[in-house]
């Protein structure tokens, strides 16, 4: 069967979960989380796998065993593809993600060299103009308060020289169109348009 949304008791499962997040809770609804959480999100990573590699979804149980915070379970069910991109639902609404969050040290001194290049640094300063433009933020997880060393201040990409990663974001509130084809629509339009900058790192960053 081929993904048709996330009905609005999807959203309600999460805010209550965010408002009791317990075993007695989960217990209470597990059912509703197979039924209106994860089998959509298994239809949706079914319909987007030809196009953008083998999806994964991730277990709802959080790992509590250095943390803080010892609530079980995670508040969003996410799930991952071999294509860079990424999907997320939560009491917020969509999230969609693509490229690179995490960076090997040996990942990033070849970014870096590559942002600093006169060819491949002004052929990704295109691609993030272009994607902003479609409205998709391009952004990093963290990012360095000055140019790393070695590189000059005044360098004309030194924003994109300061960041620790590469990815795109974009979030949807939920709404009428979340429990339709329209949410595939979203997503498929969104990794696509991300497309480029996926194609950029792999080139240019790698494994």
């Amino acid at each position: 069967m081929s993904f048709r949304g996330w009905k609005a008791e999807a959203i309600e499962f999460y805010e209550g979960l965010e408002a009791d997040n317990s075993r007695r809770y989960w217990q209470a609804h597990t059912a509703e989380f197979e039924e209106l959480v994860r089998a959509p999100m298994v239809e949706l990573v079914a319909d987007l796998e030809p196009e953008f590699g083998a999806g994964k979804i991730f277990r709802p149980y959080r790992d509590t065993r250095f943390s803080a915070d010892k609530s079980p379970y995670k508040t969003r069910i996410y799930a991952a593809f071999e294509g860079g991109g990424y999907v997320q639902l939560s009491a917020e609404g969509l999230g969609v993600g693509c490229g690179y969050y995490f960076m090997d040290r040996d990942q990033l001194d070849r970014y870096r060299r590559a942002v600093a290049d006169d060819a491949a640094g002004t052929k990704l300063r295109a691609v993030v103009d272009r994607i902003r433009r479609s409205g998709i933020e391009v952004t990093a997880r963290e990012s360095l308060r000055t140019v790393p060393r070695g590189y000059p201040r005044d360098h004309p990409r030194a924003d994109l020289l300061r960041c620790k990663g590469l990815i795109t974001w974009k979030e949807w509130e939920p709404g009428p169109w979340l429990g339709s084809r329209r949410a595939l629509d979203r997503i498929v339009r969104f990794l696509r348009t991300s497309a480029p900058l996926v194609a950029w790192l792999d080139a240019e960053v790698g494994a």
